[in-house]
């Protein structure tokens, strides 16, 4: 049995298939990324998770694709925790970045973007995974994010430059602090997931044009900086994953074509796309 499991840095989508493909289960966790999660705690959170520890001995093959994933090191803490788990499995990882390429990989080149907790972009030719320039994470970069735009809220909303409307909601909904806030954002862990959860009130008032305007910038900023980048960015078609990218897909492809670049297609949810991917390109079913 084949487990395929796609994360970011908020939530984890896990499938289990059979030898013939044939979907057994599949399992939300919260999201691993090995900057903020140790080898044992991965361990400990999917020993713990319902119907997929009764797989875990039987599972022959895993794919994690997960956020923060890009290097050796990085890689290796996740695979650890993989490793104390699925004891009879060969685990792999790989960058949620791959994930994206693989995901919306069409047969033809492509630039495969990230709007979702984080933000970030690759060219794929069907063969090689490419990156331009890197992703700087949520304090310097992020463009377009959930996280993005979370800081955004919450800094309009301490400076007081919300509309009135939008601020006496934002206070109703999360009665936040500014001592409360500073202390999620400088002092405890997780502060992209934190600021990413702003992103569903965003969501709520998509119509409103404070909320565009904050959306539209920093998709703008986006495809500046992580599509405009690449040499063939006007030749090929530009696609998406996230939830950013679903929720407000309208402004991403009038940014794109404001740019003369062709909108592709967005996935909210990579992880079925994968899945075919996986038996198309990869084969891996066959090695079972």
């Amino acid at each position: 049995m084949i487990l395929i499991a796609e994360s970011g840095s908020t939530k984890c989508d896990w499938v289990l298939l059979d030898q013939q493909g044939r979907e057994l289960d599949r399992w939300n966790t919260m999201g691993f990324n090995p900057y903020f999660h140790s080898s044992n705690f991965v361990a400990e959170v999917l020993s713990k998770t319902d119907g997929l520890n009764v797989w875990s001995d039987k599972i022959t093959q895993t794919w994690f694709y997960g956020a923060g994933c890009s290097t050796p090191e990085m890689k290796a803490v996740i695979k650890s925790g993989l490793d104390r788990v699925f004891i009879n499995a060969d685990n792999h990882v790989d960058h949620d970045l791959n994930a994206a390429a693989y995901a919306l990989y069409n047969g033809k080149p492509n630039i495969a973007c990230i709007l979702g907790t984080g933000s970030n972009s690759c060219f794929f030719d069907g063969h090689t995974v490419r990156e331009e320039v890197p992703a700087l994470a949520y304090i310097l970069g992020d463009e377009g994010s959930a996280s993005y735009i979370g800081k955004r809220l919450v800094a309009d909303f301490l400076y007081k430059k919300l509309p009135p409307e939008l601020y006496q909601d934002f206070e109703r909904t999360y009665q936040p602090t500014k001592d409360e806030i500073l202390d999620r954002v400088y002092k405890q862990p997780h502060a992209n997931v934190y600021l990413a959860s702003f992103g569903p009130f965003a969501g709520k008032h998509k119509e409103h044009p404070h909320i565009i305007n904050i959306v539209r910038e920093g998709i703008g900023k986006f495809i500046d900086i992580h599509v405009l980048c690449y040499p063939d960015a006007h030749d090929v078609e530009v696609n998406f994953v996230g939830s950013v990218a679903k929720a407000f897909e309208d402004i991403v492809r009038e940014e794109l074509t404001a740019r003369s670049l062709h909108f592709g297609r967005v996935l909210a949810k990579p992880v079925n796309s994968l899945i075919n991917y996986h038996i198309n390109y990869i084969g891996v079913l066959q090695q079972l």
